[in-house]
């Protein structure tokens, strides 16, 4: 598996033109959203986002100021959703650093999340990029559909595999989704290969849920270690599910009763993350995951064989081979 700094050298100069776009679209008269942005720029993560958007669009065709826009206006609003995400989640550390809302507060947070949504959607609009804005759009819309649908279902804890999947397919997939088809619109695709590229992401962003839930478990991480996070926050995840489908009716209410009323019990939860990894639900999270995972390397072997294929394939073993 190819290290993120392999990953990026090949489009080292693309990175480069893409940053200039994305810090100009950061800049704002009012002093404080500046002081925000820079802080923001300076804690960027790997930016694998456009990078998948860079290499999308040479897979297709061939990279131009197009993709950098379609890259920023991604990266914008990935950003703008993790300024949500703090506050909604009321977390205090992003990236090894204090987030936003830690250092600003929430109301502050919220308006410096609207700034970069609709600095990303002015982007698009002034460069008439209509059919990026309406694809990345659409995922806006999706992951708040989504995160709205995790909140309802975590109340009463009724999530099954196929609202389960709904969820992550909405929430998490619907953006790796658009970062291929936006690359591919980016460089002159036709609409068969947009939906492809559009299909390849969704697969991907599915398989990138399932693995954060294996992780959640200690599965392939550094330490090996379960944090039952998912647990303490009352998320239902593939593993979870999985035991609560192979359970009698009173252990399925025994474990909600630990999810539901005792998340905080560091020894009620660590009996239920040995009861999953027992019930077999890691094995069977980790079949499905790479499931999706072959389903997005096969559609990109039915596109012509070039560096970018071959570092896009690159990019969905580290999805999964991740150690965190």
């Amino acid at each position: 598996m190819k290290k993120i700094k392999e990953i990026k050298q090949p489009i080292a100069a693309h990175l480069k033109e893409f940053n200039k776009v994305y810090k100009a679209s950061l800049r704002s008269n009012t002093p404080l959203l500046d002081i925000i942005m820079r802080y923001i720029l300076k804690s960027k993560g790997k930016q694998m986002r456009p990078i998948i958007v860079i290499y999308s669009a040479g897979l297709v065709g061939d990279i131009n100021p197009t993709t950098y826009r379609a890259a920023t206006l991604i990266e914008l609003l990935h950003n703008a959703t993790l300024v949500h995400d703090d506050v909604v989640d009321d977390s205090y550390e992003r990236r090894g650093k204090f987030s936003v809302n830690a250092i600003w507060r929430n109301k502050v947070s919220v308006l410096a999340g609207d700034f970069l949504l609709s600095r990303g959607m002015l982007l698009a609009v002034e460069n008439k990029d209509y059919k990026i804005l309406e694809i990345v759009s659409m995922a806006v819309k999706m992951m708040s559909e989504g995160e709205l649908l995790q909140i309802e279902k975590a109340r009463k804890l009724d999530i099954d595999e196929a609202v389960y999947f709904d969820i992550i397919k909405r929430k998490t997939a619907s953006l790796l989704a658009s970062c291929f088809a936006t690359g591919a619109i980016s460089a002159g695709a036709n609409e068969d290969m947009v939906e492809k590229m559009y299909e390849i992401g969704e697969n991907l962003g599915m398989a990138f849920q399932i693995k954060d839930d294996l992780l959640d478990f200690g599965e392939g991480n550094n330490i090996g270690k379960p944090t039952g996070i998912d647990i303490k926050e009352k998320k239902m995840t593939l593993p979870l599910i999985y035991l609560l489908n192979n359970s009698t009716t009173q252990e399925k209410r025994q474990f909600i009763n630990i999810v539901k009323n005792h998340s905080e019990d560091k020894q009620k939860v660590d009996w239920l993350i040995n009861r999953v990894r027992h019930s077999g639900g890691i094995d069977y999270a980790v079949k499905i995951m790479n499931g999706f995972e072959q389903d997005a390397l096969n559609l990109l072997s039915s596109f012509p064989e070039n560096n970018s294929q071959h570092m896009l394939k690159e990019i969905v073993r580290f999805t999964i081979d991740r150690k965190k």
